[in-house]
């Protein structure tokens, strides 16, 4: 925004000329633009100043995040172009193209675009911040790609495409050309700047295709040529320091990269393969993203005092339930930091160890050498603990040693796959643990699931929901009436989905006496859930509800993330 437009704002009392000498002073040390710090002081909203340069100029004001900008108009203006002069095109009609821009008086810069582009141009305005975020999510998907992609010749990568008995040497070769490299870096690179927590590389047999897992659900982000297949899954396994001779069997590995001010990425890596080629699931560990004080994971304030004092009993065991990418690790890495103190021994065995821990003794598993997690266990019990924690009960073996560690006054922690927390003293059970066993060791049981967080930016209330949808969730009348239920528009904060970020949802159920009285007398799941509830237990359904009513998420993620409670 030009100085004459602040003069114009004071002049028509929208602001102080106090205010302006402020934002210009600002704007000068910032080295930014004047209209930006006139709404990031808060002098006036980012609408008023869209409309009021608008209407001075007698053009059209336009909000970037309800509109969908197409590839081929984004490719007509470079990225160091729209940076510079801070502009977007947006649409194209004939030989005229619309921009937007913050500044509609910038002859120079429309002057410059008309003769880059040999088009005529019409101006919009919309808001700086607005243009920004926009360069940051058109450029990013369609320049990068394009001039990766626009690096491969055919005729160079011919040998790529191959049968089982393809020369190892041709394609480690392949694997190691600049444009392989490049699109894979993009990828690993693309995926931290989206927050994935996953990488899908996938093979068919008439399409490749690479998705991100984004708040828990997988998006396609894009379709490399079919002939990169082998070159590009090549490349992952070398970086994870895999064998690429091997194509018949599963393998695992993990790339470190370094991505500059210091800051390092891990990602786990499983090769799995598939009728047309090996499938590559990357696991993005931020551990900067790592979020280890607990008051701030999701649990309410009665289920985190439940849950911390059964950590800190001297012994017994805690279990955190829930299916692959619920959250499980997050909370148990929670719950070694609150405990880890100089004066207690922590051990841990993971597969894999996805986050290193100071303080703490982790142990990575190996099977093929006989380190398993009951061979760890059993270790560990001639290291003098205090406190233990197993990645994942997954056989008898397992869970009899860490009930026996338990009872002989270690703390130990664990995870298991259930659906939710009364289901887990059956699975325990069914493995063959003894019902007085169950009952004497484990203090507590803790199910979870992520649920989506609305975007704060595009959030707003949801007319859709009707009473009866909220009361057949398993809301009261009375709470289906007390509230207003949100939804997130879609914008480019959140990539037009509506959700940015995820909140965990817990039941916390501790086995107080009357649950031990029926954990001993052989009671079923449901039975056991009763008895709970009537103790004042919140199941995962009610959790999340909660979340619901606090327009910390949607109705339809309380559908995705828990079962009715059928009491």
């Amino acid at each position: 925004m030009n100085e004459r437009i602040g003069e114009l704002l004071v002049k028509e009392n929208l602001l102080s000329a106090e205010q302006l000498r402020k934002a210009r002073e600002e704007a000068k040390s910032s080295g930014g633009r004047i209209g930006a710090q006139i709404t990031k002081m808060g002098f006036l909203e980012e609408t008023e100043l869209i409309d009021f340069v608008a209407k001075q100029y007698g053009v059209p004001s336009i909000d970037l995040s309800e509109f969908e900008i197409d590839r081929d108009v984004i490719t007509l203006i470079p990225e160091d172009v729209a940076i510079k002069h801070n502009v977007i095109p947006v649409n194209r009609a004939g030989s005229t193209l619309i921009l937007a821009t913050a500044d509609p008086s910038n002859i120079f810069a429309i002057d410059d675009i008309k003769f880059l582009t040999g088009y005529n141009v019409e101006v919009v305005v919309a808001a700086e911040a607005a243009i920004k975020k926009a360069i940051d999510r058109y450029y990013d998907k369609a320049s990068d790609l394009l001039d990766v992609m626009a690096g491969f010749d055919d005729d160079d990568i011919g040998l790529i495409e191959g049968a089982e008995d393809e020369d190892i040497a041709s394609l480690g070769k392949a694997a190691e050309e600049a444009p392989v490299v490049k699109l894979v870096n993009l990828i690993l690179t693309d995926a931290i700047k989206k927050n994935a927590s996953d990488i899908h590389v996938e093979p068919y047999e008439k399409e490749f295709r690479v998705r991100y897992r984004i708040d828990g659900v997988l998006y396609e982000v894009m379709r490399p040529p079919m002939k990169l297949r082998n070159a590009l899954t090549s490349r992952l396994k070398i970086m994870s320091a895999l064998d690429i001779a091997e194509r018949r069997l599963p393998q695992d590995g993990r790339i470190k990269l370094k991505l500059g001010r210091g800051k390092e990425m891990d990602y786990r890596v499983s090769v799995l393969p598939t009728l047309f080629g090996e499938k590559t699931c990357l696991r993005l560990l931020d551990k900067s993203n790592l979020q280890l004080d607990m008051t701030k994971l999701g649990f309410e304030q009665k289920q985190l005092d439940i849950f911390k004092g059964c950590i800190h009993r001297p012994y017994g065991m805690v279990l955190v339930t829930g299916p692959t990418g619920s959250g499980k690790t997050t909370t148990l890495y929670s719950a070694l930091s609150e405990l880890n103190q100089t004066t207690e021994n922590l051990c841990t065995a993971e597969d894999p160890v996805e986050f290193n821990l100071t303080g703490i003794n982790q142990v990575q598993m190996h099977d093929d050498i006989g380190l398993n997690f009951a061979a760890a266990l059993r270790s560990f019990l001639r290291q003098d603990p205090d406190i233990i924690m197993v990645g994942e009960i997954r056989d008898f073996e397992t869970a009899e040693i860490g009930i026996k560690a338990a009872l002989t006054g270690h703390m130990v922690l664990s995870t298991l796959h259930t659906n939710d927390a009364p289901s887990t003293v059956n699975r325990l059970l069914n493995m063959g643990i003894e019902p007085f066993l169950v009952s004497s060791a484990v203090n507590c049981i803790v199910a979870q699931r992520l649920a989506r967080r609305i975007c704060l930016e595009c959030k707003e209330p949801d007319p859709e929901i009707t009473k009866d949808a909220l009361i057949q969730a398993g809301l009261s009348p009375e709470d289906a009436s007390s509230f207003t239920p949100m939804k997130g528009r879609g914008c480019a904060n959140c990539n037009e989905t509506g959700f940015k970020g995820r909140v965990a949802v817990y039941e916390v159920m501790e086995l107080v006496d009357e649950l031990k009285e029926f954990v001993l007398n052989g009671a079923s799941a449901i039975e056991l859930k009763r008895e709970a509830i009537r103790l004042g237990f919140v199941t995962l359904r009610r959790s999340v509800l909660n979340k619901l009513k606090e327009g910390v998420t949607t109705l339809s993620e309380v559908h995705r993330t828990s079962s009715a409670d059928n009491n």
